[in-house]
């Protein structure tokens, strides 16, 4: 009974597939773009953007920083202004505080500088591992979205609550973890890497895939 669920589940998720293709490749042109154009302050948005999203809503992340750059609070605010923009996104004052200490690390001259820093390394692996190990509220779970979004996720999973309850669903894990260490991250990642490669769907497109059955929308 369960193999025959995995199967109907695997089967909608191919025949869904077709219908949004172009729109999953439309965005991860986008998020390639974001680099490919050179803006500091588009890289350094996408960052933040991600150091909100940990249980919060993706679209209310994105709205608290479009408020933030809307009152120049981004650049400028301090962490009791930023806060006040965070209503609606968990921790918020954990996450202001975060704000503030990426915006002195990434700061040069007064000036955001997040691409160089970046450029340092070999690949992706080893950008992702600098910035779960020294960017305040960022694990692997953010660093991984992060790089997805500016054109780097190639071969990443974002395990956010909707794709570990469709790993869940599709009996890859038995259970939603609580939280992720390091090794769990990477465990779990593997596992849906491997299933990307088994339903010939590229990893970062089962990713927004998966956003979509549970959504209905491709988003960030």
């Amino acid at each position: 009974m369960k193999q025959e669920s995995n199967r109907n589940f695997i089967e909608e998720l191919k025949k869904i597939y077709p219908s949004i293709k172009k729109e999953i490749e439309s965005r991860l042109n986008e998020f390639k773009k974001i680099w490919e154009e050179g803006k500091e302050e588009k890289i350094f948005i996408e960052l933040i953007f991600c150091i909100l999203t940990p249980q919060s809503k993706a679209k209310l992340c994105w709205q608290a920083v479009e408020n933030l750059l809307n009152k120049n609070l981004l650049w400028k605010g301090n962490a009791d202004e930023i806060a006040r923009e965070l209503n609606f996104v968990r921790f918020k004052y954990n996450k202001a505080y975060y704000i503030i200490e990426a915006r002195k690390q990434f700061s040069i001259n007064g000036k955001v500088s997040i691409r160089a820093k970046i450029s340092e390394f070999l690949n992706a692996n080893e950008a992702r591992r600098w910035l779960v190990l020294n960017v305040k509220g960022i694990g692997y779970k953010e660093a991984s979205h992060f790089l997805r979004n500016i054109g780097f996720g190639e071969n990443f999973a974002i395990l956010d609550r909707h794709i570990l309850r469709n790993l869940r669903l599709l009996g890859e894990i038995n259970t939603i973890p609580k939280s992720l260490s390091k090794t769990k991250y990477l465990e779990i990642e593997e596992k849906m890497r491997k299933l990307a490669q088994q339903i010939n769907i590229p990893l970062t497109h089962l990713d927004l895939l998966f956003w979509y059955k549970e959504t209905g929308e491709i988003f960030k």
